[in-house]
């Protein structure tokens, strides 16, 4: 075969690549080289004929390598050189001697691994099988090393037949593993250091190690080892877990559980296959929390929260979101442990005094928890709501009625328990409880009549923190809900200004008085409706009432004064032995006293009739002067309760370490008969909303059935209602609707 070279290309090879009889080229005439512009040729011959092997060299040959692989087999020494052994091997593979030494080498393998089955059957050692297999895989190594040309070559090309280590698995599995006696002895063997080690033994770990990791390497892990392992494990656990139930409480079986777990873990990170960690885990969960997620929860759960164990709450949830269907479980007994939690502490009316308190802090609780041990799991936090605003409400209307009275104790002056960063996040707190509450109305109530109170009495805390829970409600409930609340506040800043007037008006009276006069101008739909009540004020009082009339109504015509002297309040001048005390009083224990200015002594009765001060007004009035801590006057005979044969006398011997003394703190004092009309104008409000409600529905729709009225009414209306009758007719008109609900009363508040 030649190749000719034209002049215009150009050849690439060294003069050593053109010369030597070693690689076949012939190197042309040195006349046509020296030539220029003249043709050459590159001449490639065949290589010369392969010498012949001798007649005995392949069977010496052999007996040279057998030899090799019995010393290799039987732990001695090598006589020959493995250069030598390596050599010789790739000479028979090049002269095609390759099918005849791959069988005689896997006979030789397979003769010696047979050999080793008799150690194995009368007794099974554990030890000598784990020896016997890293022999034959160091054996295996070794011998594939000398035939390694062998296995590049005739191995490589013939994709059916196994490769030299392949081979060497093939037989140890086929004659030794894979015989019935020896494979069950072995597993059973590793399957009693298991069940020893998970009985608190300490085991050979790398024993273990080794004969898994040959079971693996043999292909005969799953069918003759896994199976079986799982199975006594499901069979193991499953009897555990029975037991466990029984004898121990929850928080020591979830950490049990928990120990399980991880000691399973570790086994697969130490000895097992990585492919057994699933169902192995799986089985463990299964049996020891799978099949009783609901008897944990019912045996532990309340005691758990109840005791606050932040620690075994997390461990609990942690396990049950490993279990299919465990989280779900988990949150419905979370749901009922609120609601009946919850339940107590509003449908008791002993606990109504501590009710919003406990409130906060079981909230706290329970938020902790979400936060810490449920990982802030937003199934969690959306049952909880559900939960408060279903427990709350289950005693309608009290709640909202104990939170407005929560927020005015703390927004009291001389409410020293907390700063104002303090006041601010007890609010914020307040509110969350306050957006579960579905009658709002009933809150605002009370509150409008607390919050009057304090602006009127001078008894709120601070302005900015009053102002701050105004601003929460408006947020919280739109304008319309605090635009009576902001209009209070508006009158009290009005009523400075005209003060400040009135002052000055006063300075340009021929006679001023000695009595400092301060007036509160209400606007009489911003602010809780107060029942008139006439008593008789001094003659001074009285002149100086005209005065202020004439002022007001000169610089406002066509409007309308009414006096109210419930919320009154004045400050005394009194002499007693001990010396002179300034009294901070009402209005009614303003008159009371000065009765003492005329006279020593003076029955029930007669103090009635000079202040014209109503009964039950009169007997909580007497009862905080000469009944409370303060007692500017002594009642006689002495006793808690006034009775209406008692009589009063001044207290000259009156001693207080203060010289300000602050009586007036009846004002503040909610009485029954307030409580009553709040309630009853709560209920009037609500009858006027189901009204509005009915007319703006039936103007909308002009004919509706009567189910779906009640369906519109339960969504316009933002307090909770029950129907209490139900009509014949399908289809009403307007004008029916509204005497149908005049006369049957159709919606009864709760």
């Amino acid at each position: 075969m030649a190749e000719e070279l034209h002049p215009n290309r150009r050849a690439n090879f060294s003069s050593g690549a053109l010369a030597g009889p070693a690689n076949g080229l012939t190197k042309p005439p040195a006349s046509l080289a020296s030539k220029t512009g003249a043709s050459k040729k590159l001449v490639i011959k065949n290589f010369k004929d392969r010498p012949k092997l001798e007649d005995r060299y392949t069977e010496e040959t052999w007996l040279k390598l057998e030899e090799a692989v019995g010393a290799i087999q039987s732990s001695t020494s090598i006589k020959y050189n493995l250069e030598e052994l390596y050599q010789a091997v790739e000479n028979l593979c090049t002269y095609k001697v390759s099918p005849k030494l791959y069988r005689q080498l896997r006979q030789v393998c397979e003769d010696h691994v047979k050999a080793q089955i008799h150690q194995f059957r009368e007794y099974l050692l554990l030890v000598r099988m784990e020896r016997c297999w890293q022999d034959h895989c160091r054996q295996t190594i070794m011998i594939r090393s000398i035939f390694l040309f062998l296995d590049r070559t005739y191995v490589l090309q013939n994709s059916l037949l196994p490769s030299i280590w392949d081979t060497g698995l093939e037989l140890f599995r086929t004659h030794i593993i894979s015989d019935r006696a020896v494979q069950t002895r072995t597993v059973d063997g590793i399957l009693e250091q298991i069940e020893r080690e998970r009985n608190g033994e300490a085991i050979d770990r790398s024993l273990l190690r080794n004969l898994l990791s040959m079971l693996s390497d043999l292909q005969v892990y799953k069918d003759s080892f896994e199976q079986k392992f799982l199975m006594d494990t499901n069979r193991l656990y499953a009897a555990e877990g029975q037991r466990l139930m029984q004898e121990r409480e929850v928080p020591e079986y979830l950490h049990h559980v928990a120990r399980r777990l991880e000691e399973e873990n570790d086994r697969v990170i130490t000895y097992l296959d990585q492919s057994t960690q699933k169902p192995l885990i799986t089985t463990v969960e299964k049996q020891l929390l799978g099949e009783h997620l609901t008897a944990i929860l019912q045996k532990g759960l309340d005691s758990l929260l109840d005791e606050n164990r932040v620690t075994e709450l997390a461990l609990l949830y942690q396990l049950f979101s490993k279990v299919k269907g465990g989280l779900s479980v988990l949150l419905q007994h979370w749901k009922e442990y609120i609601k009946n939690f919850g339940g107590t502490i509003v449908g008791s009316p002993e606990k109504d005094k501590d009710m919003v308190q406990e409130l906060l802090d079981f909230k706290d609780k329970i938020d902790h928890i979400i936060q810490t041990c449920f990982q802030k799991n937003e199934s969690f936090l959306n049952a909880m709501k559900e939960s408060f605003e279903n427990f709350v409400n289950k005693r309608p209307n009290k709640p909202a009625e104990l939170i407005a009275k929560y927020v005015d104790s703390k927004l009291r002056a001389g409410n020293k328990e907390a700063t104002d960063e303090e006041l601010e996040r007890i609010l914020d707190k307040i509110m969350i409880i306050f957006r579960f509450i579905h009658g709002k109305d009933v809150f605002e109530a009370f509150y409008k009549k607390d919050l009057a109170k304090r602006l009127l009495v001078g008894k709120s805390a601070s302005v900015d923190a009053e102002k701050s829970m105004l601003s929460k409600l408006k947020h919280e409930c739109g304008a319309a809900f605090t635009s009576k609340l902001e209009g209070m506040f508006k009158d009290m800043e009005l009523s400075k200004d005209v003060m400040i007037q009135f002052k000055q008006y006063m300075q340009n009276q021929s006679d001023p008085g000695n009595i400092e006069l301060t007036v509160n101008i209400l606007t009489m739909g911003y602010w809780p409706s107060y029942t008139p009540m006439e008593v008789h004020l001094p003659s001074e009082m009285v002149k100086l009432q005209e005065v202020f009339k004439t002022f007001y109504l000169g610089k406002h015509s066509g409007r309308k004064l009414q006096w109210q002297p419930t919320l009154g309040h004045a400050v005394l001048k009194a002499e007693f032995k001990e010396g002179k005390k300034e009294l901070q009083v009402s209005l009614f224990q303003t008159l009371v006293l000065l009765m003492f200015n005329e006279g020593e002594e003076f029955t029930m009765q007669e103090i009635r009739s000079a202040t014209g001060i109503e009964d039950g007004e009169l007997r909580r009035t007497l009862q905080s002067l000469a009944c409370g801590k303060a007692r500017v006057l002594n009642k006689i005979p002495r006793g808690k309760d006034v009775e209406d044969g008692d009589r009063f006398c001044f207290n000259a011997d009156f001693k207080h370490k203060l010289f300000r003394i602050k009586i007036n703190q009846i004002q503040m004092k909610e009485t029954v008969e307030e409580q009553v009309s709040t309630t009853e104008r709560v209920f009037q409000d609500r009858q006027y909303q189901i009204d509005a409600a009915i007319v703006r529905v039936m103007k909308m729709r002009k004919t509706l059935s009567h189910t779906l009225l009640v369906s519109e009414l339960y969504n316009q209306l933002k307090f909770p209602v029950k129907v209490c009758c139900v009509f014949t007719h399908h289809k009403l008109g307007l004008s029916e609707i509204k005497s149908c609900f005049s006369e049957t009363n159709y919606v009864n508040m709760q």
